[in-house]
């Protein structure tokens, strides 16, 4: 986005955090499913529900992984030990960013309608 062309409100949801916030959000809630189905034992999900991705972890994996998605999953698997197995199961990267997507550009209409 153009800085200067964009309101802060806008700017925000399109934002690299963001944007990265919204593939945890989607990772969790696809863990939630998967404990609702008895996929993973209650105290994964537990676990699991605390999960939080390091920003600058990412940076220093993707430099030598050269993909997005794969250091943010391992800065979120580097911190959750064992439970970590859990997050992306039965998901594809495009699931996750696509998902992701959808929500920021429902964000997004949200606020244009405003």
């Amino acid at each position: 986005m153009i800085e200067r062309y964009s309101l802060p409100e806008m700017a925000t949801i399109w934002s690299p955090a963001a944007k990265t916030d919204k593939w945890l959000q989607v990772e969790l809630l696809v863990c939630e499913g998967w404990a609702r189905e008895g996929v993973m034992p209650p105290e994964a999900i537990e676990k699991i529900r605390q999960a939080s991705y390091n920003a600058e972890r990412m940076r220093e994996i993707e430099q030598e992984s050269h993909h997005d998605v794969i250091s943010f999953l391992r800065s979120i698997q580097e911190q959750l030990g064992p439970e970590g197995r859990f997050i992306q199961l039965g998901l594809t990267s495009s699931d996750v960013l696509d998902t992701a997507l959808a929500a920021q550009l429902k964000e997004a209409g949200v606020l244009l309608t405003k």
